[in-house]
């Protein structure tokens, strides 16, 4: 398989799958350019090579071709971080498209606009995934957080691009970072796992027992582990059909000799707020009128223990709703863990999903960690065991 840093790119038209999925606000200004900086080796790599590079991108989820959601409204902060000519083409197939490629010279870039414009792209039509495909010699995938959706422009349009086609510098990295996690000979591995649902976290936990030694389980989804062994859990979010799955999961980690860890205390507070204080109540006791939002003091010490005397470390979701000052504690303190697990002990740690993003970046701590993932749901597949049909198209 060709390697991106191998290859020469002069004179080559490069068409580049990015994440430009990036935040704006009302006045269409970038208010988290993580994703973009995170693609600038692959661009650099492209353009100080003398080719062109091609960047396809979508942004949001738009119906039709709605203004706000225009890739032109990032033009001038991708300029100011390549400092590099930007062409613009309002539109990413087409006679606009082809002229601004046209255009352009070797050592400059091309924006399409909006993939997401065209229903096609997610739909993976065919005439569409060509018509995207001409205006390249070759093509390169560094959208991770895509890399788990067949779209024309993430899988299909791999396939014209034969002995020319390769992952960008981004993308290898996550799948090192991934692969490393998952297959390393390091141990002990613990997974941590936060969020809303066992439901939204089943196929990662069934997974991860195949590789963990540790597997804590925080956020809400842990009341569903307790209600299901008998657990007062008070008002705390419970999904209730998932009781029997709950068991299941507790009695084959039981089976695998992992080590499940559920919160032995709770922060709590009378509903969904942070307005009313807080309270500390074993999680198996919780009383009625009284909801779990974070993981309690002894339970952080308990984890942070856990983390401590790991050598992989993988983290996808927060321990509670760390949004909320009274609340966000047991998050930062595991967040702190991994950070100096890395920094004290040579642990690797993984950090990924949307939420735990967002907390090691709250608590800027983002580059004390091993790795910072850049795709929620691609991350979750991943570890899932799932094959990605990004990554497989350029395997392939």
């Amino acid at each position: 398989m060709i390697k991106i840093a191998d290859y020469d790119f002069s004179n080559k038209k490069a068409l580049v799958r990015v994440d430009f999925n990036v935040p704006l606000d009302a006045d269409f200004n970038i208010t988290d350019d993580t994703r973009m900086s995170a693609a600038l080796p692959t661009i650099n790599k492209i353009v100080a090579d003398g080719g062109i590079a091609i960047l396809m991108s979508h942004l949001g989820r738009p119906k039709e071709k709605e203004h706000k959601f225009s890739l032109e409204h990032i033009c001038a902060h991708l300029h100011h971080l390549t400092n590099v000519n930007v062409h613009f083409a309002d539109d990413c197939i087409g006679e606009v498209a082809k002229t601004t490629v046209a255009n352009a010279q070797p050592g400059e870039i091309v924006l399409l606009n909006n993939l997401r414009y065209y229903k096609e792209e997610t739909a993976g039509e065919i005439n569409f995934t060509k018509q995207l495909a001409e205006l390249g010699d070759v093509y390169v995938n560094d959208a991770f957080g895509t890399a788990h959706r067949a779209h024309a422009s993430t899988a299909l349009i791999a396939q014209y691009f034969e002995g020319n086609k390769m992952f960008g510098f981004l993308l290898q990295n996550e799948i090192d970072a991934l692969e490393k996690a998952l297959n390393s000979s390091a141990k002990p591995v613990t997974a941590i796992l936060g969020g809303a649902k066992v439901s939204d976290k089943v196929a990662v936990i069934e997974n991860l027992m195949n590789k963990a030694d540790n597997i804590i389980i925080g956020g809400a989804m842990a009341y569903t582990f307790m209600a299901a062994q008998g657990g007062k859990t008070g008002n705390s979010l419970v999904e209730e059909d998932k009781f029997e799955l709950a068991k299941s999961l507790i009695a084959k980690a039981d089976e695998l000799g992992v080590k499940l860890h559920l919160p032995v205390d709770s922060n709590c507070a009378p509903g969904f707020t942070n307005d009313e204080g807080s309270e500390v109540h074993d999680s198996m006791n919780i009383p009625d009128g009284q909801m779990g939002l974070d993981i309690g003091p002894k339970a952080t010490a308990a984890f942070q223990n856990v983390i401590n005397n790991s050598a992989i470390v993988i983290w996808n979701g927060p321990m509670g709703v760390f949004e909320f000052s009274n609340f966000l504690q047991g998050t930062k303190a595991i967040a702190e863990t991994c950070a100096s697990a890395t920094k004290n002990n040579g642990a690797f740690t993984l950090v990924g999903g949307g939420d735990s993003v967002a907390a090691v970046n709250k608590f800027e701590l983002a580059d004390e960690v091993s790795y910072v993932s850049t795709g929620g749901g691609a991350m979750l597949e991943y570890l899932e065991g799932k094959a990605l049909p990004g990554i497989e198209a350029i395997r392939n």
